[in-house]
């Protein structure tokens, strides 16, 4: 069910579900994406997931605005600096909070954001350190399904990067009309280091801070050229399926008593 469609005298009721805030973006993707690529993915698995739980969880609306400063070099980004996104978002979590939610996920579909989404969780837990009973979660769809992705035989990429093969293929399988596949070229690399490649195609040991425009022209990364729709509802399938089973899990847990 939908937050944004129940009256308030109905919220008291509704406390004991899970609540999901998706997050996501409104930037650059390359030069055959939509701004709002990252938000619109975000937005068909939220659609899909509700269609499947049901009364089991509460979605709040999409919160399209992301941490996007890294990606301010290229045209299009409305971002919403560190400091000021951590602070967004724990005042959304704090008003779920007051109003008794205890099981709180923000569902991610923008890499930005894990750094100041991660900081807020942290910062509201430490004011509701005696509450055993709440639980507030970050997961990101492309780090949930990670390793079902990997396993996808017809992906080039064996993970999600940015305006990348995976990306292009899930626009073009729900919104076809606002890719420009003619367009799609990506930067990638043969990178020689065994902790770091900037385009995510290898190794991943290290987190290296760079702005976009610092090594892409398009603002793509890996082969975007190669996206299909099949592979972007293949994608979805398994993202969904991962993002479920999260919520139905979460439904459940019971505080953790200390040993």
């Amino acid at each position: 069910m939908y937050y944004g469609e129940q009256t308030s005298n109905a919220i008291p009721n509704l406390t004991g579900k899970v609540v999901v805030v998706p997050i996501g973006s409104l930037e650059q993707h390359g030069h055959h994406l939509p701004l709002l690529t990252d938000s619109l993915i975000g937005g068909e698995i939220v659609r899909r997931a509700e269609a499947e739980l049901g009364d089991l969880a509460v979605f709040l609306p999409m919160l399209w605005a992301g941490a996007s400063d890294h990606h301010l070099g290229l045209p299009g980004a409305v971002s919403v600096s560190n400091d000021h996104y951590t602070h967004l978002l724990m005042d959304i979590v704090e008003s779920l909070i007051k109003h008794g939610f205890r099981r709180i996920l923000l569902l991610n579909s923008h890499g930005g954001n894990g750094g100041p989404g991660g900081n807020a969780l942290y910062q509201v837990q430490l004011k509701h350190a005696a509450e055993r009973d709440l639980f507030l979660v970050l997961g990101s769809w492309f780090s949930l399904a990670a390793p079902q992705i990997a396993q996808i035989e017809a992906l080039e990429q064996k993970a999600v990067t940015h305006a990348c093969e995976l990306e292009t293929s899930m626009i073009l399988s729900t919104r076809p009309e606002l890719v420009r596949l003619a367009d799609a070229r990506g930067a990638h690399f043969h990178y020689d280091s065994a902790f770091w490649t900037p385009d995510s195609s290898g190794p991943s040991r290290v987190q290296v801070v760079r702005m976009f425009h610092q090594y892409t022209r398009t603002g793509a990364l890996g082969y975007p050229e190669k996206a299909t729709a099949e592979k972007g509802e293949a994608l979805y399938t398994v993202a969904t399926r991962e993002v479920v089973a999260l919520i139905r899990e979460m439904a459940g847990w019971q505080p953790v008593e200390p040993n």
